[in-house]
């Protein structure tokens, strides 16, 4: 009879790539092992001969990306000692904070910009029990509040400047050499607070410095016409867009996204 290994989430999957050891105890909702669909019509309507495929991260358990790094930051964060996470969202980290938090017993609060996020992810975020604090003000602004009550209270901060969000999403750009078995010319993803791309790019170059693939992708990010810090060479203070997730004009990760 043929038997199955039961996928236990990303952390499990790439231990010996992450900062992990045998005595942690790890926070998953079995997050990451996404599937990577090869698109058909695209290249036929472009008229282009190339491979297009497409990372389907929405079957993560909250429905982002940000799964991948909240395992990790909520699991370091419990191995710390830590009693409560807090987050600024416009959405996706919200959820996905308040989920992790509950699966590991402890304490979210979320600050998020009042009437700019979408209400599913909202939904979400009040079913997991965190605590909702509206700001007056835009994601930008709630980064700062995070990080000013970070410094007077014991709360962990799990927004993409936790370091251990990065070594979450990194297994993303694994999880795609592995399904292929190589890396692709090119990597295409939009941009807003520069995490995700930060991600992919430092997951590229690990794999390729182990010489598990051969080359690394050139990276492209897109952002917003109204909320494009990047295109623009400088931080915006007003970002406007109907996409709520990348409306951010501070990317918290700009440095490395540029890197």
């Amino acid at each position: 009879m043929t038997t199955h290994k039961h996928y236990t989430g990303l952390i499990e999957r790439y231990r010996d790539r992450l900062p992990v050891s045998a005595t942690t105890r790890i926070i998953s909702l079995n997050e990451g092992n996404t599937p990577l669909i090869q698109l058909q019509n695209i290249p036929r309507l472009i008229g282009k001969d190339v491979d297009i495929y497409v990372k389907f991260e929405g079957l993560n358990p909250t429905g982002s990306f940000k799964d991948r790094g909240m395992t990790m930051a909520v699991t370091k964060a419990v191995e710390e000692g830590s009693q409560a996470i807090i987050c600024a969202s416009t959405g996706n980290t919200s959820a996905s904070a308040a989920a992790y938090a509950a699966r590991a017993g402890i304490k979210a609060f979320v600050l998020i910009p009042e009437g700019k996020i979408a209400l599913g992810k909202l939904a979400q975020t009040l079913m997991y029990d965190a605590t909702i604090i509206q700001i007056n003000g835009n994601f930008d602004k709630g980064m700062e509040l995070v990080k000013e009550v970070a410094e007077h209270a014991p709360v962990t901060i799990v927004n993409s400047i936790n370091p251990f969000r990065i070594d979450g999403q990194k297994t993303a750009a694994f999880e795609i050499i592995d399904d292929l078995g190589f890396a692709p010319d090119y990597h295409c993803l939009p941009v807003g607070n520069a995490g995700n791309i930060t991600a992919y790019w430092k997951g590229y170059k690990e794999y390729a410095t182990d010489r598990v693939c051969g080359n690394r992708p050139v990276m492209c990010g897109y952002q917003a016409a109204g909320a494009a810090p990047f295109v623009a060479g400088k931080m915006i203070d007003n970002p406007e867009t109907i996409a709520t997730a990348i409306r951010i004009g501070h990317p918290q990760s700009w440095d490395f996204a540029w890197a």
